[in-house]
């Protein structure tokens, strides 16, 4: 392998080392906000005294949608059918 061969591979390795730790931080912080999305969702289900936790709820959904392609991601898990 020639001097610049070797050059090319090498910056190509680092390119995608680069690409694969990139979207490792854009995984973590994904789960973060989505840590912080599901308090945030759990108060207001939890204290339903102003109206407009309806609307927020549903804003808060959608944007979990468009950040993981499922709405329902944050609600809860823990029914069962049969």
């Amino acid at each position: 392998m020639t001097q610049a061969e070797n050059r090319a591979a090498a910056n190509a390795w680092h390119e995608e080392r680069r690409r694969q730790r990139d979207a490792e931080a854009r995984v973590k912080a994904v789960e973060a906000e989505l840590v912080e999305l599901d308090r945030l969702r759990s108060y207001l289900i939890r204290e339903r005294t102003a109206g407009y936790t309806r609307r927020l709820i549903d804003a808060i959904d959608d944007y979990v949608e468009q950040i993981t392609g499922d709405p329902t991601r944050l609600h809860a898990k823990n029914h069962s059918i049969g």
